[in-house]
């Protein structure tokens, strides 16, 4: 089974008792499993993009015209939730996105430039994308408003190269990034300076405009020098790059061209708002479950490593829900196979806890994506192992070779959703009930 967002909303509940108080964990008759999807439909909603710009729009005073750029996995619900706002004000806009993110939902105004691009390893899409990102913001009027609206992704889907760098080292460079096992930040320390547009340089292209920045932030710290590797945004400095790194990734930064100052009048000028957090989602969850959340947790490092921290824990907690974001790593094999950090990560919970039936745990990106194939996470249980070895796999060996998704989708417990309209990293979500 794959399990989908798409179920209705449940009415009844089922109460059972943690300490001295009856706790509502679960609808009642119902299995664990969909309550957790319907725990995660509703963090969805919390951080959308359409509704998140729609109630950040304030910030943009006036009457006059405004030109919008939005760019990211989110770009057309975050255009979306522009145009509710804006409305005629809106002259020319420009949609990029992941390819197969546009839905149809914008429909066909003549107003709107719509472009996929490719994620999470750029192409030449990528670099189209950029070249349209350039030439539409020179051609707003420079007593214009620019509003430009970023998410998660925009690293992958708007690039251009400096002179002598070429879309095979792009490419490159960015698959040795992606595999490394880096945190994001390093990854995009050093994106930000293989680039003419990151790192804050496209604000040189922005000029005298007078811009707004709204960004869905995918990154620990929400950073707007991190978001979107800093379209608009500075470092500060020369970017901090990682230890380590080969000679051929700094000899393409040694062809960059030099990042900004932050305290440039123009740059200064710019507004950076954030207005949808991997917290809001669990802010979002704990208030609307407020009886049954127990306690939350960020998470971080190795994926593997991180699920069997966290399977360990509710083995040993009492019963309720246990909330967790952050955003993990996976460091590649040669050859690796299918699945992302989130399925890594359940898998490897799900092989500590297996056999215990009272645990069930839902790891997903907040995006919908979770690595290569489509799925956007895993919902485990202590039945999940059981179920894939019967299949005739190990779930030791796809840990190993990163082809958790093989084994999960075996065992029935990939989880997939589309594009989700947000990006705000990932979502970890543990169920313990009791036993009879």
């Amino acid at each position: 089974m794959i399990w989908r967002v798409d179920f209705p909303p449940f009415q009844a509940e089922l109460s059972i008792i943690g300490g001295n108080e009856s706790r509502v964990i679960a609808p009642a008759n119902t299995d664990p499993r969909k309550f957790l999807m319907h725990v995660y439909r509703t963090a969805l909603k919390k951080v959308h993009g359409r509704l998140a710009v729609k109630r950040n729009l304030d910030c943009l005073a006036g009457t006059g015209p405004v030109y919008v750029a939005s760019i990211g996995k989110a770009a057309e619900a975050m255009m979306l939730g522009a145009l509710d706002r804006l409305d005629e004000r809106t002259v020319r806009a420009l949609v990029i996105t992941k390819r197969g993110h546009l839905t149809g939902k914008i429909g066909s105004d003549h107003r709107l430039t719509c472009l996929e691009a490719a994620h999470p390893i750029p192409d030449q899409t990528s670099l189209e994308a950029g070249e349209a990102l350039v030439r539409f913001i020179e051609q707003v009027p420079i007593d214009a408003q620019l509003l430009f609206l970023i998410s998660g992704g925009a690293s992958s889907l708007v690039e251009v190269l400096p002179a002598g760098i070429g879309l095979d080292k792009l490419i490159r460079l960015n698959a040795w990034l992606l595999a490394s096992g880096l945190p994001i930040g390093a990854i995009n320390s050093v994106r930000c300076a293989v680039s003419c547009i990151k790192g804050g340089r496209l604000a040189q292209v922005v000029d005298a405009r007078r811009a707004l920045v709204l960004l869905i932030s995918d990154v620990p710290d929400n950073n707007p020098a991190v978001i979107g590797s800093g379209l608009l945004a500075p470092p500060g400095s020369k970017p901090d790059l990682p230890a380590g790194l080969p000679r051929w990734i700094t000899a393409l930064v040694d062809q960059a061209p030099s990042v900004p100052a932050a305290a440039h009048p123009g740059i200064a000028a710019i507004e950076h708002h954030i207005i949808a957090t991997n917290q809001m989602v669990l802010d979002g969850i704990i208030n609307e479950y407020k009886h049954e959340v127990i306690d939350t947790f960020s998470i971080s490092g190795d994926a593997a490593t991180a699920g069997t921290r966290l399977a360990d824990w509710l083995i040993d907690a009492r019963p309720g829900l246990y909330l967790g974001g952050g955003e993990t790593t996976v460091r590649l094999p040669d050859a690796p196979g299918q699945g992302g950090r989130c399925q890594q990560l359940a898998l490897a919970a799900a092989m500590t806890f297996s056999g215990h039936r009272c645990i069930h745990v839902l790891a997903a990106g907040t995006d919908g994506t979770d690595g290569p194939g489509g799925a956007a996470g895993a919902l485990v249980d202590g039945g999940t192992v059981e179920r894939g070895t019967l299949q005739g796999l190990d779930a030791r060996q796809c840990i190993d070779a990163a082809d958790a998704g093989r084994f999960l989708h075996a065992s029935g417990d990939i989880i997939t959703t589309g594009p989700t309209g947000t990006n705000v990293m990932d979502v970890i979500i543990g169920l313990k009930t009791l036993c009879d």
